[in-house]
């Protein structure tokens, strides 16, 4: 089944947005010692910042999703970019840390839409059995986008402040929305698979009983939350248990993110993708490994030797990253046409609030009144979770295509 005329184009303009929504989103953990220093803040006060961001995000998701399944997504996805970069740009003018955790709800209002409108905007252009490919590679642009975003805010923020790093980001998400206004088609709903989308009353609430859609997103709130603290502090952890400077932590953290980030999305999409071609429940049990083998190397990192610290963290978010593509094909391929940005919407707000909401603050809550290699080594436990979640999701794979119906039923 061919791709819908315009994939490739949307494809590569909403890849490259993704990339800078993560610069954008991983900013401040980049320059968060310069603020906790400048507003006299708690390790807390500073994971209360993400919690901020992700509540704006989680209930934004509900609102966004139902618009994403009623109204054309690509004038609301140009909106979405202006917006985020120019939360972004006025940053400059925040000096109170009220203002900045308002700053940065503002940030998640606007990023939540594009990460529901994307994904389901893909999946009208290409059928089931591309888009483990196709979301591995809009994937791609979590850990290079991450790895940037800890660069330019570690080295910009040393050189010119904090608040120049968030100006600088500010630039390029205006630019794609542009291109994307002008450039970018808006497929019809259902094209990839030739049919017409047509939603119906109750079919969200099926959502709710849909057993391989509660899997996927159950599972990667688990990893979410243990992903997304770890990422939130290893910067802090770098500078202050390892002794690095601000912007050799940033450097190191984000050349770690973008090389082993990258290979294991790519590596985690190959291997569920061929082992796809024998069962759809590759893209359940992938993400189930994933999550497994990540476990002892990130235990190592955070209590093990100091010469182990770097190469154990490598490993650990090399094996991480290798569930990020198969994990959001799952979501799609769970449902129909006329719900997926609704579906979309439901995994967002179920993997920041069951994940990274809570998990930066716990972190920094526990690193307050211990140390902060317990508090980031506490978050392991979701892993193991997550890695359960997904083995009993593989039960309830929905088939890619009649081929693999059909093999599985033999």
């Amino acid at each position: 089944m061919a791709s819908v005329a315009g994939a490739t184009t949307a494809l590569v303009l909403l890849t490259a947005l993704n990339f800078v929504n993560y610069i954008d989103r991983y900013i401040l953990p980049g320059v968060q010692e310069q603020i906790k220093g400048e507003f006299h803040l708690t390790d807390e006060h500073i994971g209360t910042l993400t919690f901020w961001f992700m509540l704006a995000y989680m209930f934004t998701s509900p609102i966004t999703g139902w618009l994403g399944d009623r109204f054309p997504r690509k004038p609301m996805i140009v909106i979405a970019a202006l917006f985020w970069s120019g939360i972004n740009f006025f940053t400059a003018s925040v000096h109170s840390y009220d203002s900045l955790n308002l700053r940065h709800a503002a940030l998640g209002i606007g990023e939540a839409s594009f990460g529901i409108f994307a994904p389901a905007l893909l999946s009208d252009f290409y059928p089931p059995e591309q888009r483990n490919r196709v979301l591995t590679i809009f994937n791609v642009a979590i850990p290079v986008g991450a790895a940037l975003g800890y660069l330019v805010g570690g080295f910009v923020g040393e050189h010119h402040g904090w608040r120049m790093a968030f100006i600088v980001s500010a630039i390029p998400g205006a630019i794609i929305g542009l291109l994307i206004l002008f450039f970018m088609k808006e497929p019809a709903r259902g094209a990839s698979q030739h049919e017409k989308a047509k939603l119906k009353k109750g079919t969200v609430l099926e959502l709710a009983k849909n057993k391989a859609y509660l899997a996927s997103i159950l599972g990667y709130a688990a990893v979410t939350f243990s992903l997304g603290g770890i990422s939130w502090w290893m910067p802090s952890f770098l500078q202050r248990i390892e002794g690095y400077t601000q912007s050799k932590a940033a450097f190191l953290m984000g050349a770690i993110t973008v090389v082993t980030g990258l290979l294991g999305t790519i590596t985690g999409g190959v291997v569920a993708q061929r082992w796809s071609r024998k069962t759809p429940k590759a893209l359940y049990l992938v993400p189930a490994l994933s999550a497994a083998l990540a476990v002892p190397p990130a235990l190592i990192c955070f209590f093990g030797p100091h010469n182990l610290t770097v190469p154990a963290l490598a490993l650990a978010i090399f094996l991480i990253f290798l569930g990020t593509g198969p994990v959001n094909a799952a979501t799609m391929n769970a449902v129909r046409p006329e719900v997926r940005a609704t579906a979309m919407a439901g995994q967002l707000f179920m993997i920041h609030a069951l994940g990274d909401a809570i998990s930066p603050r716990i972190i920094g809550a526990v690193s307050d009144r211990s140390t902060l290699n317990l508090g980031l080594g506490s978050t392991l436990i979701t892993m193991v979770l997550a890695a359960v979640i997904f083995l009993i999701g593989s039960r309830y794979a929905p088939p890619l295509t009649d081929d693999v119906a059909e093999a599985a039923a033999a």
